[in-house]
């Protein structure tokens, strides 16, 4: 067996980065959203940040794979792009801004997104109207810089199409396209900083192959009309994971 594929095998709490991202995929399928929320606080407790921002990126080219060829006929394209954009160039500035912290800062400040992003979800917020061109741009940078600082790429989108009053079709489909642009992106400039190794692909890929089967799971469980049980289990399955990934338990 390669060396590389043996150390791979080898990483600290690879069973229990398998069980998790089994679990997000199933949430993601159904939902469009979730993979970070609930394996950035887990693989938090094995890897480092860098490490762990790089694998939700990698094994994200599996969920897209599998989600996005329905996803892009029912998601509002203009609208997705222009959050994107404003992503691309905020990426570059949280992964800055990781060089500065220690892996346990960046695991509370993984754990405080994550708790008032489910806050948010779980209170019901909401809003009407139409957000205008700058508010995409704000919503997509502030996901962007996140993005990079911690691998949670979806809290800020994700807040802003459960908190309007799209139907739950529309913002699956949007978020899942615009989660695929940003991994792309922060995909992208791992590359250029050399924070994606060989050890860390293989890693991807083992951890890819439970991600894309659990994605499809999911997706054909997902239908519009049970809502309220999607949401449910998806809030479910993110609360455990942030009460499970908080330092305290060292």
């Amino acid at each position: 067996m390669p060396d590389i594929l043996t150390s791979a095998l080898a990483t600290p709490g690879l069973v229990w980065l398998l069980l998790t991202i089994a679990a997000a995929g199933i949430v993601r399928g159904f939902t469009g959203f979730g993979t970070a929320l609930i394996f950035v606080p887990v693989a938090g407790i094995f890897l480092e940040p860098e490490q762990v921002i790089a694998l939700i990126t990698l094994t994200g080219v599996a969920s897209t794979a599998a989600l996005l060829p329905r996803a892009w006929g029912q998601a509002d394209r203009r609208e997705v792009g222009t959050m994107g954009l404003a992503a691309l160039i905020t990426v570059p500035l949280g992964l800055w801004l990781l060089t500065f912290l220690d892996r346990n800062a960046v695991r509370w400040i993984v754990a405080g997104i994550a708790a008032v992003t489910l806050i948010a979800m779980i209170a019901g917020w909401r809003y009407r109207g139409r957000v205008a061109t700058p508010g995409l741009l704000g919503i997509g940078a502030a996901a962007g810089g996140i993005g990079g600082l911690t691998g949670l790429t979806g809290p800020a989108v994700i807040l802003f199409y459960l908190a309007g009053q799209s139907g739950v079709a529309s913002v699956r489909a949007n978020t899942i396209l615009f989660l695929a642009m940003l991994d792309v992106v922060v995909v992208g400039n791992l590359l250029l900083r050399g924070s994606v190794g060989a050890g860390v692909v293989v890693l991807a890929l083992i951890l890819s192959v439970p991600y894309f089967l659990t994605s499809l799971m999911g997706q054909a469980l997902f239908d519009p009309r049970h809502e309220t049980l999607y949401r449910g289990a998806a809030y479910g399955v993110i609360g455990l994971a942030l009460v499970t990934g908080l330092p305290i338990w060292e």
